[in-house]
């Protein structure tokens, strides 16, 4: 069964409708919308990234039957020839903090990767994406500073705060994952200005057709 998870690009987006279901792991709760496919909503109830219950809402969709994971993140760009507004499918990660693990009472080694399979099906059916690029998680719930930019634009090309903690569980849960991310910016420092989060959603709120039919070609093709 096909997952998708959604964040700030998703807020302002038409969504399925789908049946709400609560669901209890060992973890903690996680709220579902489930169907013929299942949506996780990572920022219910307004939660900002450092506080998401990663493991709950990783183990929630493995309980209820999910075995592929497309998962939508919004992203500032660290790479200049990654406009913002560009679609990209990373090929791998990198993480600045912290990775929960499912693995608390026992010794246990997973392959940290990105579905190789699912992301070229993604991009075969999203052809204005960009196929190929590193993600870097930060904590969150700030944004980087110029000086972390400089340094995390030399080993990646996109800055987000959740990818990496939701594609690392998936391993360990047995689920494939690949993610969709939207650009809504360039990263501190890259651009003239100041970034705030109320631009970010304004940009979310502005291609919120685009998301919606993002969505829905997703689901069409790989439900």
């Amino acid at each position: 069964m096909l997952g998708i998870i959604g964040g700030t690009s998703l807020l302002f987006s038409e969504l399925p409708d789908l049946r709400r279901r609560r669901v209890n792991t060992p973890f903690g709760n996680a709220e579902l919308l489930c169907g013929d496919f299942v949506m996780l909503m990572r920022h219910q109830q307004g939660l900002p990234p450092h506080r998401i219950n990663f493991r709950a809402n990783m183990a929630a969709l493995a309980i209820q039957g999910v075995d592929r994971i497309i998962a939508f993140g919004s992203t500032g760009s660290l790479n200049h020839e990654i406009a913002p507004g560009s679609l990209v499918i990373p090929d791998d990660y990198v993480s600045m903090t912290d990775i929960p693990s499912i693995h608390d009472h026992a010794i246990e080694h997973v392959l940290p990767v990105l579905s190789e399979d699912l992301s070229k099906t993604l991009a075969s059916h999203i052809a204005e994406a960009r196929h190929g690029g590193v993600y870097v998680q930060t904590k969150g719930p700030r944004f980087e500073t110029v000086a972390e930019i400089m340094a995390l634009s030399r080993i990646a090309d996109l800055v987000g705060m959740t990818l990496a903690s939701e594609a690392t569980l998936a391993g360990e849960l047995g689920m494939d994952f690949a993610a969709l991310c939207t650009v809504d910016n360039y990263a501190n420092g890259l651009a003239d200005g100041i970034l705030t989060y109320d631009e970010i959603l304004d940009i979310s709120r502005s291609y919120r057709h685009r998301t919606a039919d993002l969505v829905k070609t997703i689901i069409m093709h790989m439900a």
